[in-house]
């Protein structure tokens, strides 16, 4: 039991990091305040590490692990796409990471939650996660 769910939670991981990356990927390069944009840098570094972690942890199991859901994902693109056309700006830009970053952590609590005879270490990984992610929205309020 203890390996399946450490297996399953680290999988989870692995998704959230990607979409992470791959939302600050789709906004970073619009961006004008250098402050912000330099937050946004340092978070995509953290889930970048994270993500390097995720897999040595993944690799110790023989997991390939897990891509984000390509509907949600594609369902966040379209949402940032339809927000952006409307009004591109700095404070789109923390309306939408802060949305996102809040459905990390909700999803991976649930997961923590969820997965309870995860290893420890794959449950602190998770729990540093969901504090990047937290800190992150903690931070970029003066944007919104």
């Amino acid at each position: 039991m203890i390996e399946h769910d450490t297996i399953r939670l680290l999988r989870e991981c692995d998704a959230g990091v990607k979409m992470g990356i791959a939302a600050i990927d789709d906004v970073l390069s619009d961006v004008s305040n250098e402050k912000f944009r330099a937050k946004l840098t340092d978070l995509k570094d953290d889930h970048q590490q994270l993500n390097g972690d995720v897999q040595k942890l993944l690799g110790k199991y023989h997991d390939d692990g897990k891509n984000p859901n390509p509907i949600i994902k594609g369902m966040s693109q379209i949402k940032t796409n339809f927000k952006m056309a409307a009004e591109k700006s700095d404070e789109t830009i923390a309306d939408l990471m802060t949305d996102g970053c809040n459905m990390g952590v909700k999803s991976l609590s649930r997961y923590l939650n969820q997965y309870k005879a995860a290893d420890e270490e794959s449950k602190e990984l998770a729990k540093r996660l969901i504090k990047v992610e937290s800190d992150f929205v903690a931070e970029i309020r003066t944007f919104l």
